[in-house]
């Protein structure tokens, strides 16, 4: 009996050095084959502008990735399909602040824990917003606009990317601050249905992030951008303002967009793609296509340090949430 017990107990040891040695394996091989990238909204917004260019900076690094676009739920949907994936490396995330604020702090139900189902790999960018309007509204400030909608009560609205995203949330403190309870808020499934009402005149002003689709259509006059929510003016459009220098200082606010995988993921995977990450980021002409597109670089990056700007993002918008009693099921 002694005996049997003894070879038991060797051969559950064997198998445990023999897993060890397998996961060991696949992280050394990885990646073997395409790589799965899923952007929580449809094509046309900032995270897809994102993704398109990142994808191919990564196919020396890491191979070819397939980019999925699932919208919905202000990027709970595509979020949830990634959390709920086999963490092997092959399905990932392009995520960030948007998606952690919306199921940490404004679900009563969230489809996953943001912290606890997804391990943050690296910021690849940093993305601020724009508060733009249709060019037939007479409005060429922030204050102008609130004035106009003021004169206009009850008459006009105002899209962004989807309930709960941080778009909405920018534009619900801005009605809160300029003091319009009945500027309208339209949901849309992410920025590129935005900007298309918003040019059609659909709605009369949109949060949109800025991109490089959005500054073109400012600048061709297709809609006017009143002001953008960083701390300071954009190297790629330095003649627009911010929201502070408009006289709202309190919406001033950034998002970080990085790739994360679902929780579990093995850490030698995690740093391989965040070296990938900073590799990319280490090349000045890759770095100023991102500042080209209204995007700000985010070279020394690292999961940790993407771990703490998310929870750091959550706690900016605690008290925003909280004041403004938001929830969206």
């Amino acid at each position: 009996m002694k005996l049997l017990r003894r070879k038991f107990f060797h051969f559950i040891a064997g198998a445990a050095v023999l897993s060890a040695s397998a996961r060991a394996a696949s992280a050394e091989t990885y990646p073997a084959r395409p790589i799965r990238l899923v952007v929580p909204f449809p094509p046309g917004g900032a995270f897809d502008t994102l993704a398109r260019p990142w994808v191919e900076k990564m196919k020396p690094l890491l191979g070819t990735m397939v980019v999925e676009n699932i919208g919905g739920g202000g990027s709970s949907l595509g979020a949830a399909t990634v959390a709920r994936a086999h963490p092997d490396g092959y399905t990932i995330l392009l995520g960030g602040s948007l998606p952690t604020v919306n199921e940490a702090l404004l679900k009563s139900r969230p489809l996953y824990d943001p912290f606890k189902d997804l391990d943050p790999i690296a910021g690849l960018g940093v993305v601020v917003f724009a508060l733009a309007v249709h060019p037939s509204v007479p409005a060429q400030t922030l204050k102008e606009f609130a004035a106009y909608a003021k004169a206009h009560a009850g008459k006009l609205s105002y899209g962004h990317a989807g309930v709960g995203s941080t778009n909405h949330l920018t534009g619900e403190m801005f009605k809160s601050l300029a003091e319009l309870p009945e500027l309208v808020q339209v949901p849309y499934r992410g920025a590129g249905p935005v900007i298309a009402d918003l040019i059609s005149g659909q709605v009369a002003m949109g949060v949109v992030a800025v991109t490089s689709q959005s500054l073109g259509f400012h600048r061709s006059g297709k809609l006017r951008i009143l002001a953008v929510t960083s701390p300071q003016r954009l190297a790629a459009a330095p003649e627009l303002p911010t929201v502070a220098e408009a006289g709202f200082p309190g919406l001033t606010n950034q998002t970080t967009v990085g790739p994360v995988a679902p929780a579990g993921t093995p850490a030698p995977i995690l740093e391989q793609i965040a070296q990938a990450v900073r590799t990319a980021l280490a090349e000045p002409d890759y770095r100023q296509q991102l500042i080209d597109s209204g995007f700000e670089a985010s070279p020394d990056t690292t999961p940790e340090k993407f771990r703490r700007r998310l929870e750091a993002d959550v706690r900016f918008w605690t008290p925003v949430v909280e004041a403004l009693a938001l929830k969206i099921d």
